[in-house]
C-alpha cells in the first residue's frame, strides 16, 4: 500500500494521526536472516523531510529501522529555525535547553506504531556545546529508543574526551562515523577513551580510502561497533585526478557496480550472528529515468538478495 502526498495532507501533525494511516499499512521489514538492514535518514536529503514524510518513505521502502538525523524530529518538536550564528542560534539553545521530552515521545510512537524502530540519532555533540545541550542530545536520543548517539570521528584529543566522558555518564553509546579517518591506530584511540565509545563504520569510506576489505576491521571490533553505514565506491587507483593519495578515495557507485566488498560484508554479518545494524546510506548519482526511493529500494532488494542464501 503507497500513502500518497495527498493522504498526508489530510494528516494534522499529531502522531497519533499519521501513525493511524501508517499502521494501516503493511509494516516494512528488512531485518533479513537476521541482519537487521536500515537506512540513514540523511539518504533522503533531496526530498521533502518532515517526520511523517520520512516515515513513509521508509514503509514505502520496507525499511524497519533508522539511524534518524536531528532535523525531522527536532522540527516536529517545534525547535526554532537554527542559523550558525546570532540570535537564532541563542533561540535554538534556549528551547533545546528547555523543551519537553512529550513530542519525541510522540515522534517515537508514530514511527513504532508503523513498523520503524530508531536505533540511533544524530546530532553531534560540539566543543561549543554548554553541558545543558549535550544533556538534550542524550536525552532526545534516549526518548526515541536509540541505543547510540552518531556524531563524526573528532580531530581533536579534547572533543574525543569530553564526548566520551558524557557517554559514560549516560551509559549510552556515542558512535563514531568513519570517513578517511581513523584506521586500527585511530579505531583504537576512539575505543580507549571510555567503554561506551563505538563504532558507526562506513565501509564504503574505509574500502575507497584504502583500497582494503573492512571484514577483518569488523570481525576485529564487531564487539564495539554500535551500526555500519553501507555503500558501494570503487578503490582509490579510481579517485579523481588529483586526488590520490588524498582523502577524496573512488567514487560512489549504483549498488553492484562498484568494488566495495558488500556481500562478503553482509554475509559475514550473517555467519556470525552480529546484533548492529547496517544502514543504508544512498550517496550516488541519482540515474536517469529513476528517484531516490526507487534507488533506495534497489538498495534493500540488493541486501535481501545478499542475505537470502
Amino acid at each position: 500500500m503507497l500513502i500518497t502526498r495527498r493522504d498526508l495532507g489530510r494528516l494534522t501533525l499529531g502522531a497519533a494521526s499519521a501513525g493511524s494511516l501508517l499502521h494501516a499499512a503493511a509494516k516494512p521489514n528488512s531485518n533479513f536472516g537476521g541482519v537487521q538492514i536500515g537506512a540513514i535518514t540523511y539518504s533522503f536529503r533531496t526530498l521533502p523531510g518532515s517526520a511523517e514524510e520520512i516515515l513513509r518513505y521508509c514503509v514505502d521502502c520496507g525499511i524497519s529501522a533508522v539511524e534518524l538525523m536531528a532535523g525531522a524530529a527536532e522540527s516536529y518538536a517545534g525547535a526554532p529555525s537554527a542559523p550558525a550564528k546570532g540570535p537564532g542560534a541563542e533561540a535554538l539553545k534556549a528551547w533545546r535547553t528547555s523543551v519537553s521530552m512529550d513530542k519525541y515521545k510522540a515522534f517515537r510512537k508514530m514511527y513504532a506504531d508503523a513498523g520503524v524502530k530508531i536505533y540511533a540519532f544524530k546530532l553531534p555533540p560540539t566543543m561549543a556545546m554548554s553541558d545543558a545541550e549535550y544533556e538534550y542530545i542524550w536525552n532526545v536520543g534516549e526518548t526515541l529508543g536509540a541505543n547510540h548517539i552518531t556524531m563524526e570521528l573528532p580531530a581533536d584529543d579534547a572533543h574525543l574526551a569530553r564526548v566520551a566522558e558524557y557517554a559514560a555518564k549516560r551509559k549510552l553509546r556515542i558512535a563514531f562515523h568513519t570517513h578517511g579517518q581513523g584506521g586500527s591506530s585511530g579505531f583504537e584511540k576512539a575505543l580507549n577513551a571510555s567503554k561506551f565509545t563505538a563504532l558507526n563504520l562506513d565501509v564504503g569510506h574505509y574500502f575507497a580510502l584504502t583500497g582494503d576489505s573492512p571484514i577483518p576491521i569488523m570481525e576485529k571490533y564487531h564487539g564495539r561497533i554500535a551500526s555500519l553505514h553501507l555503500k558501494d565506491r570503487k578503490g582509490p587507483a579510481s579517485a579523481p585526478p588529483g586526488a590520490r593519495g588524498g582523502r577524496a578515495g573512488g567514487p560512489n557507485m549504483p549498488w553492484g557496480e562498484g568494488e566495495t566488498p558488500l556481500v562478503q560484508i553482509l554475509q559475514t554479518m550473517k555467519k556470525n550472528k552480529y546484533k548492529f545494524p547496517a544502514s543504508i546510506e544512498y550517496e550516488y548519482n541519482t540515474p536517469a529515468g529513476s528517484d531516490v526511493l526507487a534507488e533506495m529500494k534497489k538498495c534493500v532488494a540488493f541486501c535481501r538478495k545478499a542475505l537470502a542464501s
